[in-house]
C-alpha cells in the first residue's frame, strides 16, 4: 500500500450484527496494516452521555456525534499515513437516528449524501441477527435496542449505505461464525484491492 493514500473504509450495519467482533479479528490479525477508528456514538455514551428522545436534543446528539467522527477519521488520518484506516460506523450512520427528514440531516451537517460517500473507498455493512430472529445480545453496553428497533434501524442504515457505488453486504447465516468469516474474507478482499492502487 503506497503512503498517503489514506484508504479508509466502513464497517457498519444495525446493532447484532458482527460488525465489533470482525473487527477484533480483524485487528488482531493485520495490526501492522490497519488502525480502527473507534465509533463516535460508543465513546460519547461511555463517558456519561444519555441518549436523547426529543426531536431537538437527538439532533443535537446526532450532530454532535457527526461532528467527532470527522475530527476522529481526521486525526487517524493525520498519524496512520501507511495504514488502512478502518470505521467502525461512519459519517452517514447519524442519518438513520436522525428524527426528521434527510435534507434536514445534511442541512443541520453542512453537507450532503455525494460528499459523504465520497468520504470513504468501501463500506462492508453486517446485517442484524434480528432480522431472522436472532438474539442480539451485545458486547457493548451502549447499545440498547431491542429486536424489532434492531430491524428498523439495519433497513434505514441499508438504505443509506448501499449507495456506495463499493458496498459490501454480510447477511446472516446459520452460523455466527460463518458469518464472521465471510466478513473477514470481505475485509481482506477490500484490502487486497486497496493494495493494488
Amino acid at each position: 500500500m503506497k503512503k498517503n493514500n489514506h484508504f479508509k473504509i466502513v464497517i457498519t450495519g444495525g446493532p447484532g450484527g458482527g460488525k465489533t467482533t470482525a473487527l477484533d479479528l480483524f485487528q488482531r490479525e493485520l495490526r501492522t496494516e490497519v488502525k480502527i477508528i473507534p465509533e463516535a456514538a460508543t465513546t460519547l455514551f461511555s463517558r456519561g452521555l444519555n441518549r436523547e428522545r426529543t426531536p431537538e436534543r437527538m439532533k443535537l446528539l446526532q450532530c454532535s456525534i457527526y461532528k467527532m467522527q470527522i475530527n476522529l477519521e481526521d486525526i487517524y488520518h493525520n498519524l496512520y499515513s501507511d495504514r488502512l484506516l478502518v470505521c467502525d460506523r461512519g459519517a452517514l450512520d447519524g442519518l438513520a437516528y436522525w428524527p426528521e427528514d434527510e435534507n434536514s440531516f445534511f442541512e443541520s451537517i453542512g453537507s450532503s449524501l455525494e460528499k459523504e460517500i465520497a468520504r470513504y473507498d468501501a463500506v462492508i455493512f453486517f446485517q442484524t441477527a434480528a432480522s431472522v430472529n436472532e438474539d442480539i445480545e451485545s458486547n457493548n453496553p451502549y447499545r440498547s435496542e431491542d429486536s424489532r428497533a434492531a430491524t428498523l434501524l439495519d433497513e434505514k442504515l441499508k438504505k443509506v449505505w448501499e449507495q456506495h457505488p463499493n458496498f459490501h453486504y454480510i447477511p446472516t447465516s446459520s452460523s455466527f461464525m460463518l458469518k464472521i468469516a465471510h466478513g473477514l474474507i470481505t475485509i481482506q478482499g477490500v484490502l487486497e484491492e486497496m493494495r493494488k492502487r
